[in-house]
């Protein structure tokens, strides 16, 4: 079986190849070569480097996609792509990263299964940013496709690609709609998102971190493992089960900022909570305010994909996977 991890320098990409390099039956059957791709080259695990390759490769060069479709790879993870706020402050490089590379990776698969029959597993990063306002109460299944970024709307867009060239058989693609990521490990980022995690990740850690929005916002989140469990799901679950609607909203938890700063006066205590500085950003707000807040996420649920329930839970996670069990 050949792996590919497209994207996986980033954060969920380095955590997935982490997965499966410590449980080699992860994916129900070993994998007898791995391939990992980003912008720079991706580190390769020790437990995975007698089967792994790391190429750095830009994905929106067309010759890129092609060369990569030509390894003709069994299962394929695509999460490369630039954040919200980059893509909304550069369209050129939103479109050109995030829609153009994808259908650029899209059209190399479907030109290399016109030389020899050829249909891999694709499993799609997509994002809650494919919907906006006005929203019910929860977002259920079927809910409209009206984003209101440029990163909403390139992922859209690459979702209705994924549901076609899948109905093709050109593929058997799954998209994967990831609620927030939070906390994410490391430094803060250009996501417009970014502070939901900076303001647990920082004062845990002793560092002060700006809030830019009200603790009255809600959002929808997930932890960086239940991420990539949702991926893994995706890998090993049967797509007749899953039918011609191939973009899943996946389960996750809907939270104010504020119960996100309860959570970590419980785990952390007052100390850490009087780290965060109070310091608005009327462009923040106004991305975030056009962001989805709850979802009803049936259809994943019942294909068993599944995420935390309270935020006391996610800085746990946190604190055991990145911090050593310890604050």
């Amino acid at each position: 079986m050949h792996v590919m991890v497209i994207g996986a320098a980033g954060m969920i990409g380095r955590k997935l190849v982490e997965k499966l390099g410590s449980d080699a039956e992860v994916l129900g059957r070993g994998i007898d070569k791995l391939t990992l791709v980003d912008v720079i080259a991706p580190p390769v695990p020790h437990a995975l480097a007698s089967v792994a390759n790391a190429l750095a490769l830009d994905l929106s060069d067309a010759e890129s996609a092609v060369k990569l479709a030509g390894m003709r790879p069994h299962l394929i993870f695509h999460l490369a792509a630039i954040v919200s706020g980059e893509a909304e402050a550069d369209f050129d490089k939103g479109y050109r990263i995030n829609l153009d590379g994808t259908r650029s990776l899209f059209e190399a698969i479907r030109h290399e299964g016109q030389k020899e029959p050829y249909n891999p597993r694709l499993i799609f990063a997509s994002s809650i940013a494919v919907f906006g306002q006005p929203f019910p109460e929860k977002i259920g299944d079927d809910f409209f496709t009206t984003p209101l970024t440029s990163y909403g709307t390139q992922k859209a867009i690459c979702e209705l690609l994924l549901a076609d060239y899948s109905r093709r058989g050109i593929f058997d693609g799954i998209g994967i709609r990831l609620p927030t990521v939070c906390i994410r490990p490391g430094k803060p980022n250009k996501a417009a998102s970014g502070f939901f995690s900076n303001i647990l990740r920082e004062p845990l850690v002793g560092q002060e971190a700006v809030l830019p929005v009200d603790e009255n916002v809600r959002h929808w989140f997930a932890s960086p493992r239940s991420a990539v469990g949702f991926f893994i799901h995706a890998a090993r679950i049967d797509t007749a089960r899953i039918g011609p609607r191939r973009n899943l909203s996946m389960p996750g938890l809907s939270a104010l900022v504020g119960e996100e700063i309860e959570a970590l006066r419980r785990v952390a205590g007052e100390k850490a909570v009087k780290l965060i500085r109070r310091e608005p950003d009327p462009a923040i707000r106004s991305i975030v305010s056009g962001w989805a807040t709850d979802f009803d996420a049936q259809r994943a649920t019942a294909l068993g994909f599944k995420a935390e329930t309270n935020f006391d839970e996610i800085i746990k996670i946190h604190i055991d996977d990145e911090l050593g069990g310890k604050i």
